[in-house]
């Protein structure tokens, strides 16, 4: 069971709880494999997006996932919002809730928003992502995708390249990873490297061939500009000629390395686009796993207590749990 009344973050789950979502969630992928993709486990229920900053992948995936289960979604951009207007979140978060939404999905460009509105409201809330925070979705579905691929997480070694100082996606991956039993190397220029890495359990190198020397999974993150308040590298072009994957440099890895990216890539700088839509690339089945994700997330923390849409949907049995759980630590 998933007892956590929130979804904020990936630190303080548990194992059990990660591997629980993951199960959950694979589940729920092969409604979307169906001709009519819908079942009607969430219906009258009602879903917020509120997004206080623009996301494309991350929006349309938790509205098609509401969908898909026949809840109600309403988006709200900050564009569109009375944030405009001068209300603060506060306002905003009072006012959702006299309308009686089920959950509320919150990105927000400060860390901690999610922690605030969850304490604001009487309803579920689901961290998409808060400054430089988490990003706590897009970890589970990088890890749905590992699993599917490799069999388990344990074991494997990953190797997360660009901009870490800025990422919400590498620290959510960081702790979901280890906590799974993988071996993290975070991968990039000095002056984008989080000064006190040695925490959170991971490898740290600066040259990316030897960063990804033997790894199983390559992960190329976004170089995040809104959120440097300063100039950290000298140029771009010049991250380019040392930080991009390309297949040269992929060489390096495990013959059967995983390529992935939380997008929107910017291709040529934090990957070459032979590479991006090589077969080695498993970035469209991340956002494809994207969608059951969410699903399962929405499920477990609106409709505990009831049935999954259909039999084939119900719960691995206990005995299936326990052994796939000693497979993947």
């Amino acid at each position: 069971m998933f007892t956590h009344r929130h979804l904020l973050g990936i630190e303080g789950l548990s194992q059990d709880d990660l591997l629980f979502l993951l199960e959950t969630a694979e589940t729920f992928r092969e409604i979307s494999e169906r001709e009519v993709k819908k079942v009607p486990t969430l219906r009258g229920k009602t879903v917020v997006n509120l997004f206080y900053e623009s996301s494309t992948r991350t929006r349309t995936s938790f509205e098609i996932a509401a969908k898909r289960l026949s809840a109600d979604a309403v988006n709200i951009s900050s564009s569109t919002s009375s944030a405009t207007k001068g209300e603060t979140l506060l306002d905003t978060a009072r006012n959702l809730v006299a309308m009686r939404p089920s959950v509320i999905v919150i990105r927000h460009p400060s860390s901690g928003a999610p922690h605030l509105l969850a304490r604001l409201v009487d309803c579920p809330v689901i961290n998409a992502g808060d400054g430089t925070h988490e990003h706590p979705t897009q970890a589970l579905l990088d890890a749905m995708t590992m699993r599917e691929r490799k069999g388990q997480i344990g074991g494997l070694t990953v190797a997360i390249v660009g901009d870490i100082l800025h990422s919400r996606v590498a620290r959510s991956n960081i702790f979901l990873l280890t906590a799974l039993g993988a071996k993290v190397r975070l991968v990039g220029p000095p002056t984008l490297l989080p000064p006190d890495f040695q925490r959170w359990g991971a490898e740290v190198h600066t040259n990316l061939r030897s960063g990804l020397a033997g790894a199983d999974v390559v992960m190329a993150l976004r170089l995040q500009h809104e959120r440097q308040d300063r100039n950290f590298l000298p140029s771009v072009e010049g991250y380019a000629r040392h930080f991009c994957i390309t297949a040269a440099v992929l060489a390096e890895a495990s013959p059967e390395v995983l390529v992935m990216h939380p997008g929107p890539m910017n291709r040529g700088i934090e990957i070459a686009s032979d590479v991006a839509d090589g077969a080695a690339s498993v970035i469209l089945d991340q956002v494809t796993n994207g969608v059951a994700v969410r699903m399962a997330i929405l499920y477990l923390l609106t409709a505990q207590g009831k049935e999954m849409p259909e039999e084939r949907h119900e719960p691995m049995r206990e005995e299936r749990l326990t052994k796939r759980r000693a497979v993947s630590r």
